[in-house]
Formats: C-alpha cells, structure tokens, sequence
C-alpha cells in the first residue's frame, strides 16, 4: 500500500515512467473526506475506463482553499492511506494546490475523469487533456451521497 502513495519529490520520475510504461492512464482528483460508498462507486468506474487510476489527492492545506475552514475532517496522511487501499486505486500524488492543472500536465493522462456533476467548461485540465488526443470523461454520482451532507446530518444528530 506504501508504494501507491508516490511523495512530491517522486512526481516528475514518476510521470516520466508512466509514459514509458505505454498504460493507458486515467486521473482524477479530489479531497476525498470521509470515503464513502459514492467514492469508490465512482472510482471503480474511472479505474475501468484504463489501465492504471492516479489519484491526485488535495492536501490538506489545498482542501481547506476548497471546502472551506474545519475541512478536511481525515488528514491527508489518512486519506491517502485509505485511498491506496481501495483495489480501484493504483497510484495516490499529493495536489498542493487548489487546482490540479499542473499535476495534469506532469501526468498527461489518457483519460481524465470527473464527475458528471461537472460540466465540461468546469473541468481544470480538460482543453489540455482533449489537445493531445485525450478523453475526458464525466462519471454520474450515486445520488444523495456525498461528504457534505454526511457532515450535515451528523451534525443534525
């Protein structure tokens, strides 16, 4: 599980023998607080849609620029660690910024996924993705599921 989470300072190695390896590469990104059903339902889908599914995971730092104060709930440490051990999932990089444009153009990826909650105008990287030749595609959620509205009703009680 370790050797899925790849360090910062390993991306650029990392990237470059992702192109050699000649996989067809899928990414996707996200904070992925509370892992639920709705995750892995999602990242199942994206996984099928290649060879290999790189995770760009929010720290917690870019999280926070994101979902606002008191997010996230589970540390980057943990979620990556609870990432890495999903079957969908074979690589997990650090996103230390509030998009994920730079890790898209390290990467360049065959396929880039999103949810379908997303319009494609919406999508960081899809202009980039879809100029070499990539595919971008947009996976529809499981309904009612989501981080925030776990943390809404537990907070209901």
């Amino acid at each position: 599980m370790a050797g899925k989470i790849i360090a910062k300072s390993r991306l650029k190695t990392f990237a470059a023998g992702l192109r050699r390896s000649r996989k067809r590469v899928v990414f996707t990104n996200g904070v992925f607080d509370l892992i639920h059903a709705g995750h892995v339902t999602y990242l199942t889908k994206a996984k099928a849609l290649g060879d290999l599914l790189i995770v760009g995971l929010n720290t917690d730092a870019s999280a926070r620029i994101n979902k606002g104060r008191g997010r996230p709930l589970v540390t980057y440490k943990y979620r990556a660690q609870v990432l890495a051990a999903l079957e969908a999932v074979d690589f997990v990089v650090p996103l230390e910024r509030e998009t994920p444009d730079k890790l898209i153009e390290l990467i360049r990826p065959h396929v880039l996924v999103k949810g379908a909650d997303y319009k494609l105008s919406e999508i960081v990287g899809a202009d980039f993705v879809k100029s070499y030749g990539g595919k971008v595609v947009r996976i529809k959620l499981v309904g009612g599921l989501s981080t925030s509205r776990l943390i809404e009703a537990i907070e209901d009680g």
